[in-house]
């Protein structure tokens, strides 16, 4: 065989494994982008349930706080809350963006949670004593594998506002690193009537320490 003839040979191979090794990076890029959604998502389950933790004002973050590990965000220097919306616990869907005008009060929930059972009387409380005064509860339950159990839960509380079914937590990775946004359950947040996070903790709640985050917030103008 001349020179000539197996020249197309070469070329036809060497473009083989071109067209293999482009593909094998960006077979590599994308299980690394599977593996590190999934690592954040197990990093943030891994802190369920536990004691929570607190995170000062200081780096580039906007907010302090307190002695009693409910931080705040002065108002003109919150992060405005991402976007939260599905399927309900009971099938229906739901948009936390709709109800921007009123205060919000976000709790991060699982029926398998001890500490989020210790508060669940309170919330059931004070959502019905502030339904008429422009506060609107909205609960995100996680890591429950049905809605069965969590329904069961709200029953058993006697729990009447909605909760988004978030088993997996994607709904609370949605939160920007360094504003306030969740980091263990259970979690609570107070949404201003501009949908911006303006309270958080990361502890489970009395009614008292739930009504400190929550009046200063509705009394605002």
């Amino acid at each position: 065989m001349s020179a000539a003839s197996r020249a197309p040979q070469r070329s036809n191979r060497a473009t083989g494994v071109r067209d293999t090794r482009e593909r094998a990076p960006r077979a590599r890029a994308r299980r690394r982008a599977a593996l590190t959604a999934g690592a954040a998502v197990a990093a943030l389950l891994l802190t369920a349930c536990g004691s929570g933790g607190t995170s000062g004002g200081g780096g580039n973050t906007n907010f302090v706080t307190g002695t009693d590990g409910i931080s705040t965000a002065a108002k003109g220097e919150r992060a405005a809350a991402p976007e939260l919306s599905g399927k309900t616990l009971e099938g229906e869907h739901l948009d936390v963006a709709d109800f921007q005008g009123k205060v919000v009060v976000l709790n991060m929930w699982g029926s398998w949670c001890n500490p989020c059972r210790a508060e669940a009387k309170y919330f059931a409380k004070v959502s019905e004593d502030y339904a008429d005064q422009d506060v609107q509860f909205v609960g995100i339950n996680t890591r429950d594998s049905s809605t069965g159990s969590a329904l069961a839960f709200e029953k058993d509380f006697g729990i009447t506002y909605p909760s988004l079914y978030d088993p997996t937590g994607k709904l609370m990775l949605r939160f920007e690193k360094g504003t306030l946004h969740p980091q263990a359950i259970p979690s609570t947040l107070i949404l201003d009537r501009d949908g911006k996070i303006a309270a958080r903790s990361l502890t489970a709640l009395s009614e008292e320490r739930l009504l400190k985050m929550l009046e200063p917030v509705l009394a605002e103008k």
